[in-house]
């Protein structure tokens, strides 16, 4: 009789260590880690790829990505990212951040980092609060939210209103690949890994710069159980942030003619 082989059909991502993760029970950070860590190794593109760690629950992720890896000051990855794929323009090189790290005190790096079109890929994690310091307001904070710094709620009139990154950078012509995501569900989770995997297809081709948006979950900070947290990630976050790619492929633009 012929012997048969079992077909592997999951496993463990190469571009993973094996370090246990530091995340609280239920945080999606986990998902989008082995979803980063995939679309580099389906890419084969661990040896030669950089990332770039920032400052939020994503600090120790130099701890989780088998690969080289680089520290940055609060809200500078895009700033390091640029930099190091400057000097080695061969080399693939990502952000992994936050929202109170990239739409607080790194708004101007990633801002200009797009509208320059540098060709790196920046993961944004979107989960609506600052999660390491303690669940304060974040600029993605939902009108109304409660967080320890708005236990009332958020009050737009006071804190003005979310940014919707996707949106803003949208508006730029550096650009060349934007998607949210969201992480609430598997078919979704199934979409977040195609995005991300554009994402740094974008880079290899020399398109330009591109950043995928992934709405994450926050059980501790939001007061939910992890299930509860999935479904107010899909109910109300999601609601917020509509899903989808904002942008695909390099806007052209003509140069003004000179006198």
């Amino acid at each position: 009789m012929a012997v048969q082989h079992e077909k592997r059909v999951f496993g463990y991502p190469s571009s993973l260590t094996d370090a246990p993760f530091h995340y609280c029970p239920g945080c999606t950070h986990g998902i989008a880690h082995r979803l980063v860590a995939e679309a580099i190794d389906d890419l084969r593109l661990k040896e030669h790829t950089v990332g770039v760690a920032s400052v939020g629950c994503s600090v120790f992720t130099y701890n989780y990505f088998n690969c080289d890896m680089q520290q940055a000051s609060h809200g500078r990855a895009p700033a390091v990212a640029t930099g190091i794929k400057r000097v080695s323009p061969e080399t693939i090189v990502f952000t992994y951040q936050g929202d109170g790290d990239l739409a607080s005190i790194g708004t101007a790096e990633i801002i200009h980092a797009a509208a320059r079109g540098e060709n790196i890929t920046v993961i944004f994690i979107n989960n609506t609060n600052f999660g390491m310091t303690g669940g304060q307001m974040a600029p993605t904070t939902l009108p109304g939210q409660k967080t320890t710094t708005t236990p009332l709620g958020r009050d737009v009139k006071k804190a003005g209103y979310p940014l919707r990154v996707c949106e803003l950078l949208s508006a730029l012509d550096g650009p060349a690949y934007l998607a949210r995501v969201s992480l609430h569900s598997p078919k979704e989770v199934l979409r977040a890994k195609k995005a991300i995997r554009k994402a740094f297809e974008t880079q290899v081709a020399g398109a330009g710069f591109s950043l995928v948006e992934v709405l994450s979950t926050c059980p501790t900070n939001w007061g939910l159980p992890p299930k509860k947290a999935l479904e107010y990630l899909r109910d109300e976050v999601a609601k917020y942030y509509p899903l989808g790619e904002f942008r695909d492929g390099p806007r052209e633009v003509e140069a003004c003619s000179t006198r």
